[in-house]
């Protein structure tokens, strides 16, 4: 497997480098990254199933060589997530399983409920990343979740735009994440973040995946209750088959993130993964890759 990138323009104008293996005729598996990743995320599932399916995997929108606008409103979840379907319109894929871990999950939600109406979306595969009905009521509800996201505060905060424009967006990430597992990551794939990272313009369109996000992050002084004005987001059942993957010693997103799935979708395995931390996809590879062997062949 080459691992080498094609470039893809949308319709709406916006251009991703894309990573597209396995045969054109195979049914197709969208991966989708998270903060602050890239395609890699995957570069231990991609080899695994691109003998038999066809493994489509972009730099999403303000990462690396990918479209990188500045404007925060360009990052709106809608259109996030109206860039995967016209990435599928573009490759002509018809119907896809999507496949999200971190900020690539919480699209990857909002795919899978958008594309289960219009039968686009046959499947959802979930690594680490919170239902958005489930997430907010945390953050409102639940010390743990809500003391694990202040740095999305930070990220936010324009007072830190001087340190990104100087550092990068290392500069940022050391001041207020204190999630990083250093060690579990090789060495070489840790030397290309870095210099990822140094892009500027990437490491704003990075942060305006949160500033453009409608979550709420109280402070911690804030009452842990659900405000009385807030209204909820009025979101179906997710029913298409669903598989859940949970590294249970992730320090940004705890295991109470699983609590209430059950009730919200009607196909769903969870697969617990012990003894590792947030960036399961390349922690435990060998652990996802079977908990997604076993999903993608019950429900082919």
């Amino acid at each position: 497997m080459t691992m080498e990138q094609t470039r893809v323009k949308l319709a709406n104008g916006i251009e991703l480098d894309v990573l597209d293996e396995g045969p054109k005729d195979a049914p197709a598996l969208i991966f989708l990254h998270g903060f602050p990743e890239s395609h890699r995320t995957w570069r231990h599932q991609i080899p695994h199933f691109s003998d038999r399916f066809r493994c489509i995997a972009p730099d999403q929108r303000g990462y690396r060589g990918s479209s990188k606008p500045q404007e925060v409103d360009a990052y709106r979840p809608d259109k996030l997530i109206g860039d995967i379907f016209q990435l599928a319109d573009a490759l002509d894929v018809e119907t896809f399983t999507i496949v999200g871990h971190d900020w690539g999950g919480a699209i990857a939600w909002g795919v899978a409920l958008g594309g289960q109406m219009n039968g686009r979306v046959t499947r959802c595969v979930i690594a680490n990343a919170p239902h958005p009905a489930i997430f907010q009521k945390l953050l409102f509800t639940d010390p743990n979740q809500r003391e694990s996201s202040q740095y999305i505060r930070g990220f936010r905060d324009t007072a830190n735009d001087d340190l990104v424009r100087e550092h990068g967006l290392v500069g940022i990430l050391m001041k207020e994440v204190r999630w990083d597992r250093p060690d579990a990551m090789e060495a070489e794939e840790r030397e290309a973040l870095l210099k990822d990272w140094q892009d500027r313009d990437a490491a704003f369109g990075m942060l305006n995946w949160y500033r453009a996000s409608p979550m709420i992050v109280p402070p911690m002084d804030a009452p842990f209750e659900v405000p009385a004005d807030y209204q909820p987001p009025q979101l179906p059942n997710l029913s298409i088959p669903t598989l859940v993957i949970w590294a249970m010693d992730d320090l940004a997103l705890p295991p109470g993130n699983m609590v209430g799935m059950d009730e919200i979708i009607d196909d769903l395995t969870i697969e617990k993964v012990t003894g590792c931390g947030h960036f399961v996809p390349w922690e435990s590879p060998a652990k996802v890759n079977a908990a997604m062997d076993a999903f993608l062949g019950r429900t082919a």
